[in-house]
């Protein structure tokens, strides 16, 4: 990594988390922004590593306006990386036996929720452990995350008002939707054991489409946020045609909402795609 960013590893309530931030920005007295970054499934805190150093070189390039300091943090989905417990849990539905995971659907969807969990709880508890003394104060806090990160970033939004910003990066708002068509083509029947009526009653009623999303007023969770949508139109592990009328339809009142979609991209996290997801964070950081 680059020795403009500079890593502070620390253990929050038992959770590993990676604190990147700028040279530039460690004597500064700028209020700070922070911006969770979430990684994909079956991958780990590692893989998000150049998607941080580009955003904070790219925060604190000549000439860039910035009225606040920026901190990215990575930690680890549950059972996943230095909180794995077991690998085959991660996997979905393969018609190699020992690739199969029966469970994928309850699996998938726990994962994401918890995620959105734990972010939560780094919102109420890492202050304290970056600014023991209270050096700095985060006055923001924003979420970006490709694939498995972007549904839980999805998820975070509806869960916790204090998240300012976001960046779904080939995520999906929609897990009905997802799992509906990811069921067809894997030719598994989406009902119980695989898609247990359980977790569909938690999906119909907490999924990020069960919320009033098309509404301006106050029974909508995304109105007045800033939301950087970045997603593949050759995507076909998560189509854009799951997320498509959520995100069309999505009203964020006086925040803001942009949408890309790469013509050429698949299921991946392109270059492009980390300098739109940099351009949106430095317009956030000149708030």
């Amino acid at each position: 990594m680059s020795e403009s960013v500079i890593v502070n590893k620390i253990l929050v309530g038992g959770i590993p988390v990676d604190v990147h931030s700028h040279r530039d920005g460690s004597n500064s007295s700028l209020p700070v922004h922070a911006l969770f970054l979430l990684h994909g499934r079956t991958l780990s805190t590692e893989s998000v590593v150049p998607i941080a150093k580009s955003i904070l070189e790219a925060s604190y390039a000549p000439g860039v306006n910035r009225k606040r300091d920026l901190i990215i943090i990575a930690y680890d989905h549950r059972n996943h990386g230095r909180r794995l417990v077991d690998p085959l849990r991660n996997q979905g539905w393969h018609k190699d036996p020992a690739k199969n995971n029966p469970q994928h659907a309850v699996d998938m969807y726990t994962i994401q929720t918890g995620t959105a969990h734990d972010l939560t709880f780094l919102i109420d508890h890492i202050p304290a452990y970056i600014y023991p003394q209270v050096e700095r104060n985060i006055v923001e806090w924003g979420a970006a995350g490709t694939s498995l990160g972007g549904h839980s970033v999805w998820i975070a939004l509806t869960r916790d008002p204090r998240i300012q910003l976001a960046i779904p990066i080939i995520g999906c708002p929609d897990y009905t939707k997802l799992i509906s068509q990811r069921a067809q083509i894997c030719g598994v029947p989406l009902e119980a054991p695989h898609y247990p009526l359980h977790l569909k009653a938690y999906v119909d009623a907490y999924d990020p489409a069960s919320f009033a999303f098309r509404e301006n007023d106050a029974t909508n969770p995304f109105l007045g946020k800033r939301i950087l949508v970045l997603s593949g139109a050759k995507d076909t592990l998560v189509p854009w045609s799951a997320s498509q009328e959520f995100v069309e339809g999505l009203e964020v009142g006086d925040g803001v909402k942009k949408v890309v979609l790469e013509e050429n991209a698949g299921h991946e996290c392109t270059p492009s795609m980390i300098r739109e997801a940099g351009l949106f964070v430095i317009d956030w950081l000149a708030k």
